[in-house]
């Protein structure tokens, strides 16, 4: 619980997340899970903020209304432990544009934006965004919810925030460089996957595609 509401206010601090938009989530258990309410403001996430889920009957507080693409995550990826939804500034851009984010920039993005997917628009919280979640939670560990915002979920969540971060930061540095019109000097793939197979960085991702 705690480290759910450092990450919140982290968020915040980080200008990762504004306002009341988004909602995160942390397993507590193989079946069960913690996840922010619905309308709260993650920097400043009470007690009774988080809710336990799943759960029949809610005496407090509902669940986030988002709860049903959570649930589609944590179903499809056994491993994942956390989820981060929230629409920081530059990667909502990116999810609102045709652009593509890279990932052959630098150490963070060639594993943390190793795979990165779009997922459809639907309606905020309808069990149709839900379904539209669970078709691509496998292909990666970043989707891009065109004109809403993003889902980010890893084995932890340090990792999450490190995935959210490193997204946000190339998102910025993307934009930047259109902006003012600097060529970027992208790595070679050969590079990239030579840096995931054998650099040390970190244990590549297992994808079970």
């Amino acid at each position: 619980m705690r480290e759910l509401q450092r990450t919140g206010s982290f968020m915040m601090e980080k200008d990762l997340a504004w306002g009341t938009a988004g909602n995160i989530s942390a397993k507590v258990n193989d079946e069960q899970y913690l996840i922010s309410a619905s309308g709260s403001y993650l920097g400043l996430l009470q007690d009774d903020d988080l809710v336990l889920c799943p759960k029949k009957k809610f005496n407090g507080k509902r669940p986030s209304k988002e709860t049903p693409m959570h649930e589609a995550v944590y179903s499809e990826r056994k491993e994942i432990k956390a989820i981060l939804h929230a629409s920081p500034f530059y990667s909502t851009v990116i999810a609102c544009s045709k652009l593509e984010i890279p990932s052959d920039l630098f150490v963070e993005t060639m594993y943390y934006l190793e795979r990165v997917t779009r997922v459809r628009y639907e309606h905020p919280g309808s069990l149709k965004l839900a379904e539209a979640v669970r078709e691509k939670a496998k292909d990666a560990n970043i989707l891009l919810l065109e004109n809403h915002g993003v889902l980010v979920y890893d084995v932890s969540i340090k990792e999450a925030l490190m995935s959210l971060q490193t997204l946000e930061y190339a998102a910025k540095m993307l934009i930047t460089t259109i902006e003012k019109g600097i060529e970027i000097n992208r790595l070679p793939g050969h590079v990239t996957k030579d840096f995931l197979n054998n650099a040390g960085y970190k244990q590549r991702r297992e994808w079970s595609l």
